[in-house]
């Protein structure tokens, strides 16, 4: 039992590598919020944490508004007693679009999702975590943070910064007993990637495809996360974790 008796949000975590980490972690012992937009998902994924004993509750959340955010920690200090661990992995990609291709409002809106909303929901966190003197941050960022074509151009521009504010985060909020960190996966299979790519940056991006070892399953993902949340974890800060296979070698 790695958590026993810590308290977690998950956004996105009705699906995909975000229920994988928040159903790992309550069989870890922690108490999670599933965070989501996805209600009737959200749901099931508290339904299926109980019914094998653990502690859920379900937060719809729209991590691009302020106030949804608020009440999403809120509800995990109100309802479990405290926050110990924010997982920061709700995100879009961007069909694979590139610069001249992009609009203003696919870029606004990755970033809002990707990037914008892990800052909004580290800021609330930290309220708490600076109070009890201990938290940690994992932020979902990707093999496109590390690299300049494993996605369009506002989801790879989106993710490196999420590797700025990982690192700042990280370093700043050290002698305060908060760690941050990221985690960096290669292909994974989720649904993430749904949607008509981008031709010409469809192309660009397989390119380098064939180098890829293997795709991943969600919960070797979240087997990282748990580390990352863990004690074991407890000299691990500021850092980016590649989940890849070894892609990210080549």
């Amino acid at each position: 039992m790695k958590l026993e008796g810590k308290v977690a949000v998950i956004t996105g975590s009705a699906s995909g590598i975000g229920k994988e980490i928040a159903k790992l972690f309550a069989k870890e012992g922690a108490s999670v919020i599933i965070s989501d937009l996805n209600e009737e998902g959200a749901l099931e994924v508290v339904k299926e944490i109980k019914d094998n004993g653990g502690k859920a509750t379900a937060v719809v959340t729209n991590v691009t508004n302020q106030e949804d955010v608020d009440n999403m920690i809120d509800q995990a200090v109100s309802t479990y007693g405290k926050l110990d661990i924010l997982v920061n992995n709700a995100g879009i990609m961007d069909n694979m679009t590139p610069a001249a291709d992009i609009t203003d409002e696919l870029w606004d809106r990755v970033f809002a999702i990707n990037t914008t909303s892990m800052m909004r929901t580290s800021r609330k966190a930290l309220s708490v975590f600076l109070k009890q003197e201990n938290g940690v941050i994992i932020n979902m960022a990707s093999a496109a943070a590390l690299h300049g074509s494993r996605a369009g151009v506002a989801y790879t521009a989106a993710k490196h910064a999420v590797i700025g504010l990982t690192k700042n985060i990280g370093f700043q909020y050290a002698e305060k007993g908060v760690r941050c960190n990221a985690i960096a996966p290669g292909g994974v299979n989720t649904a993430i990637a749904a949607g008509e790519p981008n031709e010409f940056g469809m192309e660009r991006v397989m390119s380098g495809a064939s180098n890829n070892p293997r795709s991943g399953d969600p919960i070797e993902v979240a087997r990282v996360a748990l580390f990352l949340a863990s004690d074991d974890a407890g000299f691990i800060n500021g850092e980016v974790i590649k989940a890849d296979a070894g892609w990210m070698a080549y």
